[in-house]
């Protein structure tokens, strides 16, 4: 774990409990599905682990399996759970609610393009018109962290959020190299400890990262 800095906002992403979906391979992004028995143990099991907190506000994505997620980890904390929609993962389009593996096989001629695209040009690249780049997914999520760094100074901050985004996160800041997070690299209820000022980002700690 890196120093940390007290002055800085300290912001703790949360993936939420795995899914229905997850558990069934469905493409899922951002239409919903509730939490599996597993789902539900994972969220219980993140809430002992960070149990000791004080966090001064929480921050959900307005998707429900990331509210319920948030509602357990919130435990006995007199915090009301903000929602956002920049919180969401990303959007599948037309492709949401179908079978995971048919997805992978209609694409995989992009994704090994993909990996021939420079780091810029991979950001951009969108698979289809109503599927979000990463670009865009980075996008608003990071805008979303800043204003709560901005408004939390030396305060520690709960995010419940989506895989596609910590995992978007953690490479554009760096963490690792940009594409060595695929989609199912990041485990649910896994989490990024983080430190911003309102501009710049310091990794301190991730736990979740699945081996491929």
């Amino acid at each position: 774990m890196k120093q940390e800095n007290k002055n800085l906002c300290t912001l703790y992403l949360v993936r939420h409990g795995e899914t229905e979906w997850n558990k069934s391979g469905i493409v899922m992004g951002q239409s919903d599905s509730p939490l599996t028995e597993a789902g539900l143990e994972q969220a219980k099991t993140t809430a002992q682990e960070l149990k000791d907190i004080h966090f001064d506000a929480i921050f959900s994505s307005d998707l429900h399996r990331a509210q319920r997620t948030a509602e357990i980890i919130k435990l006995e904390r007199r915090l009301a759970i903000q929602t956002s929609k920049a919180l969401r993962e990303r959007t599948y389009g037309s492709w949401e609610g179908k079978i995971g593996e048919d997805y992978r096989k209609n694409f995989q001629h992009l994704f090994d393009k993909v990996k021939q695209l420079s780091e810029k040009e991979a950001k951009s690249f969108k698979f289809a018109d109503d599927i979000e780049s990463d670009e865009e997914v980075i996008g608003r999520f990071i805008t979303q962290l800043r204003e709560m760094a901005i408004a939390y100074p030396s305060k520690t901050v709960l995010v419940i959020t989506h895989g596609g985004c910590i995992r978007t996160f953690l490479m554009h800041t760096g963490y690792v190299k940009w594409g060595e997070l695929p989609v199912g690299s990041f485990s649910n209820a896994g989490y990024a400890k983080i430190q911003s000022d309102g501009v710049d980002f310091f990794i301190q700690e991730v736990k979740g990262i699945k081996k491929q």
